[in-house]
């Protein structure tokens, strides 16, 4: 496998990256291209074996990074009545990429999700008790989470695959409706439930650095600690727009506004933060990556 030279100059990398017109898909595009080094987005479908094949021979890549995905539009409750589209991509597509390039002695970075876990008594909220990356998924509410529960699952068995739990993910970038901060600030209501989420400012760069290291296997790809609905929404505020307010619902009430229920939950992040100790608790990095950058306020001390 191609590896940094001595000097640990970028130019004997080369990602394959497949998600181009995702949010993922287009920052990783960015961060490569930040740190010089080349990268190429896949042309092929993830569910068609010769199209990604021929990618692969074509690209000559060192590592492949899979951020394509479904995850319904606007929201997963898109997911609850494409379920067969759902499977293409997410279950199928994704095991085609992980076999192949397996079959290519690559390493696969896999962006997956962390919402395959609800709060439960083992894990009660609040707690500081996390869900570990060996623990078996407890959540099933969404098509969407069965999907990927499924897939994780699976890809257990490919050792040359290293998947990423991301949660809620966040970025510095407050007009990408896909942003969790976005979402909820256009919300009419929201609930109020502490999640471990994902910095995507902090992350990604941390991914890519994995793959420099070709390191496998599940990982909590999450900030360490948990935050708030309304801890956002009062920085957000503080930082943002003083005059912003919002109105908090009960989950019995946000179950009748939407098809499918949601995931909550705290991932133990300790298997990430031992490899990169310098990974950031998530209230810091929401504030250095997110908040700080987008100032528009003077906040009180």
């Amino acid at each position: 496998m191609v590896v940094a030279d001595a000097n640990g100059s970028s130019t004997s990398f080369n990602f394959l990256i497949y998600g181009r017109t995702g949010w993922i898909g287009g920052l990783l595009g960015k961060l490569c291209e930040s740190q010089g080094i080349s990268y190429t987005y896949g042309s092929g479908r993830l569910q068609d074996r010769q199209s990604i094949v021929a990618d692969i021979e074509s690209v000559k890549p060192s590592h492949v990074f899979n951020a394509a995905g479904v995850t319904g539009r606007p929201n997963v409750d898109w997911c609850e009545s494409h379920k067969v589209e759902t499977i293409r991509t997410n279950v199928a597509g994704t095991l085609t990429l992980a076999d192949i390039c397996r079959e290519k002695g690559l390493v696969l970075i896999n962006y997956a999700t962390g919402c395959i876990f609800e709060y439960d008594s083992g894990h009660p909220l609040g707690s500081g008790i996390g869900f570990k990356e060996e623990d078996t998924p407890n959540f099933t509410g969404s098509f969407y989470s069965q999907t990927k529960a499924m897939v994780e699952e699976l890809l257990k068995n490919y050792e040359n695959v290293c998947t990423l739990r991301v949660r809620m993910p966040i970025s510095s970038d407050l007009t990408n409706p896909r942003n969790f901060i976005t979402k909820i600030a256009r919300y009419e209501k929201v609930v109020d439930i502490p999640n471990s989420m994902t910095i995507l400012d902090e992350l990604l760069p941390i991914s890519i650095e994995m793959a420099k290291r070709n390191l496998t296997g599940i990982y909590n790809f999450t900030n360490p600690g948990v935050v708030s609905h309304n801890e956002i929404l009062e920085m957000y505020r503080d930082y943002i727009d003083p005059s912003f307010t919002w109105k908090n619902f009960t989950l019995e009430e946000q179950a009748k506004v939407i098809v499918a229920p949601r995931s909550n939950n705290e991932l133990d992040a300790t298997k990430l933060k031992t490899e990169f100790p310098e990974l950031m608790s998530i209230k810091e990095s929401l504030i250095k990556f997110v908040f700080e950058p987008n100032k528009k306020t003077e906040v009180k001390a």
